[in-house]
């Protein structure tokens, strides 16, 4: 075994102890269609500025004051602009630097507040670097952004969310650690069938994937105060079921193919 295969695997043990299934093989398939890695990388660009925005609102409402939270909000806007705007413009992005330019200050009646600040604030530089990346193969290989309507995955396990404090908050991160850790199991999953360079790319991400699904259950379970086994269950089961049922649309995060499913 590799030096590398031995890192997979230590990564992706615990991932696979968190997840309720694996990646069904019908998605890999679709994945790995040349016709269909458009709209993979273009899902993948959209993934991780959503993490980043999960990221800065949980700080935003749960931890931090006003003048904080537009300090975030203007931490994100060339990568929203990016996105949602007309012009597209990637000079604006911060790069490897950090782009958040104040001090977050926890609230004081917030006793998890700077926890939350630490975890989430390394997460979302993480998710901008990696949203840059995707967009740097893209445009290697003359793949232009486009948008694309979201898929049913993060609606879906929204759903799972209760509605009273600190409830809301708890199934958000568990929801986050789910998203994080079937992210990470993807790339793992589909890594050996694409190409050297997507391959390499999909690897390195593991780790930081591992980390932070670790990180919003640690959240979890210290915000809560208490057992949620049963919470992190129930939305376990909801994600598998996501995972594992037809989905008509193909995305990062979708289910099995509708055609394979009805085939």
């Amino acid at each position: 075994m590799t030096d590398t295969q031995h890192m997979i695997n230590t990564l992706l043990s615990p991932v696979h102890q968190f997840l309720h299934c694996e990646t069904p093989d019908s998605w890999i398939e679709e994945a790995r269609k040349p016709e269909n890695l458009n709209d993979l990388l273009v899902d993948h660009c959209n993934c991780e500025l959503k993490a980043s925005q999960t990221a800065i609102y949980l700080i935003r409402k749960y931890a931090v004051d006003e003048q904080s939270g537009q300090a975030l909000l203007d931490w994100a806007k060339p990568y929203e602009n990016f996105v949602y705007g007309k012009a597209r413009d990637k000079n604006t992005f911060h790069g490897k630097k950090n782009g958040l330019i104040a001090e977050l200050t926890a609230r004081a009646d917030c006793p998890y507040g700077q926890n939350l600040i630490d975890k989430m604030v390394r997460l979302i530089k993480e998710e901008f670097h990696h949203f840059e990346q995707v967009l740097e193969i893209m445009e290697k290989r003359g793949i232009e952004y486009s948008s694309l309507n979201a898929g049913r995955y993060a609606r879906g396990l929204m759903k799972a969310v209760r509605t009273h404090e600190p409830a809301t908050l708890i199934d958000k991160l568990i929801i986050g650690a789910y998203i994080e850790a079937r992210s990470c199991e993807r790339f793992a999953k589909l890594a050996p069938y694409l190409d050297d360079e997507l391959k390499k790319f999909y690897i390195s991400l593991l780790r930081s994937e591992a980390r932070h699904y670790q990180d919003y259950l640690k959240l979890a379970e210290q915000i809560a105060g208490e057992d949620i086994s049963e919470r992190i269950q129930f939305i376990g089961q909801r994600e598998a079921e996501l995972i594992s049922s037809p989905d008509e649309r193909f995305r990062f995060h979708s289910g099995v193919p509708a055609e394979v499913a009805v085939s």
